[in-house]
């Protein structure tokens, strides 16, 4: 499975202040917008979603179809294959897409530790010829 660009969301109680923080250790904004509550940071290869009033709890997040860079990819599973795959494997996600559907979709998981995984597909399938 390819599950695309890899960061952290982190549920944070205020945003500039958290946002003041990880830009001390050298992050800076590359998406976001302050007054939805949520900003992206990067810092090398490594990038944090901080979000304010979203949802509880820490996050992994990967998105399907972006590079780690933020670039669309022309060649990555869509989350309706991944989603098929892992109930094959036994592992129902949380919150699942509906599996007739096409484009962007997301899901949720929760791994056996009670970590919750969330699967945010920002672009359309791949196309296969």
């Amino acid at each position: 499975m390819k599950l695309g660009a890899f960061s952290v969301s982190l549920s944070v109680k205020d945003l500039t202040a958290s946002r003041t923080f990880y830009e001390a250790l050298g992050f800076q904004q590359v998406a976001g917008v302050a007054e939805e509550g949520w900003l992206i940071l990067r810092n090398g290869d490594s990038v944090i979603g901080l979000f304010q009033g979203m949802f509880s709890g820490n996050m992994l997040t990967f998105n399907p179809g972006w590079s780690g860079g933020g670039e669309p990819l022309d060649d990555f599973t869509d989350i309706r294959e991944m989603q098929a795959r892992l109930r094959a494997e036994g592992i129902e996600p949380e919150k699942a897409v509906e599996e007739d559907s096409s484009g962007p979709a997301c899901m949720t998981l929760v791994d056996p530790d009670g970590n919750t995984i969330f699967v945010d597909q920002h672009v359309p399938a791949p196309s296969r010829a």
